[in-house]
């Protein structure tokens, strides 16, 4: 007599045929712990409920100084640690009251973490938001660490998020980019070819940079709606010497993170000017650095593609995808709001389906994407 499958044992069984799941999501941004309710039953993600929790102050800083080396990182990363987890079951079960739904009816929680390290040369990513904790406080099972199981498996560990693009958006007949515009940004180029592979990676600094030069002069945390670059006057001498950098003319796969494009990276670049800029100068040098790298991206591995669509907070800052759609004149460019699925809500819907994918035993990379030897189930699973 065969055994039973020991991941499928762990799924609890609806009597509806709904497939509910959570999808936790705070990303190099780290301006929130972003929440969704998501049924993975039907073909397309039909998103039932979401909520956003902006991350408190003390733990934001926290976290920022974990991106780098620093005095007693141990135990800074221990108390975070718990921390994250903490507003995560905080984010979960006010998601699950504003559903008016009981835990028992979601089948799993995929909880992406907090980054605090992406080290793709030495083969080694943390993500942190302990996922024991996570299903002790919410009673549901968690899965998590998705990335470093396609490392094991010789990838990168990044980006995960385009076997989900794969699946919802792809189109039989044209061909698509979505672009993710997070701390770090990143495309997928989905052919309309089914002979043809999945193309992604990290395209370079997102809202990162911005949101931290924006915060250094202003006490804000990003510059809403792009508002204040719009007031300045983008300097093409910095500009050049910030795409100089080699990871913006090298090969994919690859992915990056903030322990890279971080303040001291933009110092650097500002401390090899002959001109003297304005803060609202560097803002919006910093908005073409990033439309210009999406674009140019987009044009060298998508060249056959017209249709552009942006999820992630990017997509919020309107000076920002003027930029973009400028350099992408003869694209159309629109919001994954168009494709069915709020460009806000997409990578936590991803996590979600990830979770999926691992308690149905299925593969959640693309190795194509990461660089993996093959194809991977991802995470570690803490039952409820």
């Amino acid at each position: 007599m065969s055994q039973p499958n020991k991941i499928n044992n762990i799924l609890p069984k609806e009597p509806d045929q709904t497939e509910l799941y959570i999808g936790l999501m705070s990303g190099t941004s780290m301006d929130a712990m972003d929440a969704v309710l998501v049924d993975l039953a039907p073909e397309f993600p039909v998103l039932q409920e979401h909520i956003s929790i902006p991350l408190p102050s003390r733990l934001r800083s926290q976290l920022l100084s974990l991106c780098q080396p620093g005095e007693n990182e141990i135990e800074a990363m221990s108390q975070a640690d718990l921390a994250v987890a903490i507003l995560a079951a905080e984010a979960i079960n006010n998601l699950l009251q504003l559903a008016n739904i009981p835990a028992s009816a979601v089948r799993a929680i995929g909880s992406h973490g907090q980054t605090i390290r992406h080290l793709p040369k030495v083969g080694n990513t943390l993500q942190i938001g302990n996922p024991s904790l996570i299903a002790e406080q919410t009673g549901i099972t968690t899965v998590a660490d998705f990335r470093r199981r396609d490392m094991a498996a010789g990838g990168e560990g990044a980006p995960l998020v385009p076997a989900f693009h794969e699946a919802i958006f792809r189109h039989p007949t044209r061909t698509r980019v979505i672009a993710n515009i997070g701390g770090i940004a990143n495309i997928t180029v989905l052919p309309a070819s089914a002979d043809q592979s999945v193309i992604g990676f990290d395209t370079g600094p997102g809202n990162t940079l911005m949101d931290d030069w924006c915060y250094r002069h202003s006490g804000r945390r990003y510059d809403k709606n792009g508002r204040w670059a719009a007031t300045g006057t983008a300097s093409e001498e910095l500009l050049d010497i910030l795409l100089a950098d080699e990871f913006f003319s090298r090969t994919p796969p690859k992915s990056t993170g903030r322990e890279y494009f971080h303040h001291s990276w933009l110092w650097h670049g500002l401390s090899h000017l002959d001109e003297q800029l304005t803060g609202q100068d560097v803002q919006a040098t910093l908005v073409e650095l990033t439309s210009r790298s999406l674009a140019k991206a987009i044009r060298e591995h998508a060249p056959d593609c017209r249709e552009v669509y942006i999820c992630g907070g990017g997509a919020r800052n309107t000076t920002l995808i003027r930029k973009l759609s400028s350099n992408l004149d003869n694209f159309h460019v629109a919001t994954t709001d168009s494709l069915g699925l709020p460009h806000e809500w997409v990578e936590a819907t991803a996590f979600a389906w990830l979770a999926r994918q691992t308690l149905h035993g299925l593969p959640g990379n693309l190795p194509a994407v990461t660089n993996a030897s093959g194809k991977r189930i991802l995470g570690g699973i803490y039952p409820a």
